[in-house]
């Protein structure tokens, strides 16, 4: 058993194979490390993203309610101006110029 190390380290196979797994090893090594690293520095950065978005959602919320309650005053205020309208007409009916009959 001992010999067939020996001829694996001495051998161009030997050194491929354990170069190659040195390589996976420190790859496995190099992205879990990454992985960790970006979870730990971006975890903060999301919940303080989703709690802004969760505030922008609420404040959207808010405006359509607004927005419903600002057409219902349309409505009214365009009511309004069309019974103006009309007895400003009903006034100008009433004060038409009254022809002098000439003698």
């Amino acid at each position: 058993m001992t010999q067939l190390f020996i001829l694996l380290a001495q051998s161009v196979t030997g050194a491929v194979i354990t170069i190659i797994a040195l390589w996976l090893v420190a790859a496995l090594i190099g992205y879990f490390t990454a992985w960790f690293y970006a979870k730990s520095v971006y975890s903060p950065v999301i919940k303080g993203l989703e709690a802004d978005k969760t505030s922008l959602n609420n404040q959207v919320a808010g405006l359509k309610d607004e927005i419903v309650i600002l057409k219902g005053n349309e409505e009214k205020l365009n009511d309004t101006i069309k019974k103006l309208e009309i007895e400003k007409a009903e006034k100008k009916k009433r004060k038409a110029p009254v022809k002098k009959i000439k003698k």
